[in-house]
């Protein structure tokens, strides 16, 4: 291939290509827009079916969940095939859905969310898997921006129809709102998505891998709500737990991760550790500036979610924008920028909370965003083009588990950050603005080892073969 890689968004959204790109629309929305709907219904639901001590727990296990669903993704997928597999799991969903919707009491609301999550994390690591077998490698920045903006949307939508369905009707309805999501993507699959094989012959269920996965996973969301000496050991424990899972996954006969996942020796594994390290820097802002916001300021949630957005808008703004980059050296330019911005970024926001700054504060969010906008999708794409063919599909459905892994890592570690340096004890803006310090300085630590990671992966990828996706 050339250095030079040309596509234009008229494919993506013409005759040959938009019922594809209609499918892989809504199975993000499934996953972004059900994060914003059930973080708004379930207050409501806590009020009608008490148990608020448990509510965490909602989103806790629908994470834990999705991530051994979205591990397990290129297994499933194998095994019965990708029309199969879609159907399968976005039916698993709609019965958590319904589960959830349906509950007479808060555990039957946690059983509905932990198989929505399991079913979510199948459904959005497939879809990530068939972007490489149905676009040619020149459209995938364009399908990378694409869902950028469903995430956009659903930022800014998903909160106002769920309160609006709340309100109006109840909150179980802003769960079924899901219903009508799930049937039109499983008649479009069905449509669209052509029979694969099956590969038969399988070697077992790898029950221990994915019983580490979670178990690893629970440890990091459990790290994030106790004190900071027991969620030392608690995140020790899930390191350990995730690193046996990678080590067992290694020398299994049926892989569930492409064989040099997080292996700084590859541009893959390398860009694996840029996908885990970018989410855990970018956590210290999603989890705490909206509440600082409303502490310092003494914002209302609407307008400290509103500047909390901005950085969903940098996001979509420059994904698109750089969506037309035609050349491979610009593209590793971006890549290598995306980490330096979301450090930057965090540096003016930290600086900004300290000096009372809105505009600075607005521009940081925005440089944020943009770190993640101009950089993730050419990182993914970096990472299928530099995977082998039979990896390819383990390799894309790791993608968003990976992230997802990143974001809830990060919440852990500024909760362990912030909480330790005497935020949760703070009683006034002094000491809240001295405690937020060691979660900003841990927020950049990590998007420098993420820049780190980004040279290392710009550099094995200049030496990688890079590969044809399909052309059909």
């Amino acid at each position: 291939m050339s250095d030079t890689v040309d596509g234009r968004w008229a494919e993506i959204f013409g005759p040959r290509y938009l019922s594809v790109t209609t499918i892989l629309a809504l199975g993000v929305s499934l996953f972004a827009f059900n994060v914003f709907l059930s973080a708004t219904a379930l207050p409501s639901a806590v009020q009608e079916l008490g148990g608020i001590e448990v509510i965490s727990w909602a989103t806790t296990l629908y994470l834990v969940f999705a991530i051994v669903g979205g591990a397990a993704a290129a297994l499933i997928k194998r095994r019965l095939g990708s029309r199969v597999a879609l159907i399968g799991l976005a039916s698993v969903f709609l019965v958590g859905t319904l589960i959830a919707a349906s509950a007479g009491s808060m555990p039957q609301v946690l059983v509905g969310r932990a198989v929505q999550g399991f079913g979510e994390g199948v459904v959005a690591a497939l879809c990530f898997a068939l972007i490489p077998e149905l676009f040619p490698s020149r459209l995938v920045p364009k399908v990378f921006g694409m869902q950028a903006v469903v995430w956009a949307v659903a930022a800014f939508g998903g909160p106002a129809g769920a309160g609006a369905l709340t309100e109006l009707i109840s909150w179980r309805a802003a769960f079924l709102i899901n219903v009508p999501l799930v049937l039109i993507f499983g008649v479009m699959v069905l449509l669209v998505v052509p029979a694969s094989h099956r590969i038969v012959g399988s070697s077992g269920f790898p029950g221990l891998r994915l019983g580490a996965i979670g178990a690893g996973t629970m440890l990091v969301a459990i790290a994030a709500i106790v004190p900071p000496a027991s969620a030392t050991l608690l995140l020790l424990g899930a390191a350990i737990a995730l690193v046996a899972a990678v080590w067992m996954d290694r020398r299994s006969t049926e892989r569930l991760m492409p064989p040099d996942a997080f292996s700084l020796k590859t541009a893959v594994g390398s860009g694996l550790w840029l996908f885990l390290l970018m989410p855990i820097a970018g956590a210290a802002t999603a989890v705490y500036l909206v509440l600082l916001l409303q502490q310092l300021w003494g914002y209302g949630p609407t307008l400290a979610a509103a500047l909390g957005a901005v950085m969903a808008i940098g996001w979509s703004c420059s994904s698109v924008t750089v969506a037309n980059v035609r050349k491979r050296a610009t593209r590793r330019i971006l890549i290598r920028t995306g980490p330096v911005l979301l450090a930057l970024g965090l540096s003016a926001v930290l600086f900004a909370l300290e000096t009372s700054q809105l505009p600075v504060l607005i521009v940081g969010q925005f440089a944020i965003g943009m770190g993640f906008g101009i950089s993730n999708g050419y990182i993914m794409l970096t990472i299928m083009e530099a995977s082998t063919d039979a990896e390819r599909d383990r390799t894309s459905a790791l993608l968003p588990t990976t992230q997802s892994a990143g974001n809830a890592l990060g919440a852990a570690l500024a909760g362990v950050a912030a909480n330790a340096a005497g935020y949760a004890q703070a009683s006034g803006k002094a000491e809240i603005l001295v405690a937020i310090i060691p979660l900003f300085v841990m927020a950049v630590g990590f998007a420098v080892l993420a820049w780190l990671a980004a040279l290392r992966m710009v550099h094995l990828a200049k030496t990688t073969p890079i590969a044809q996706f399909a052309e059909g």
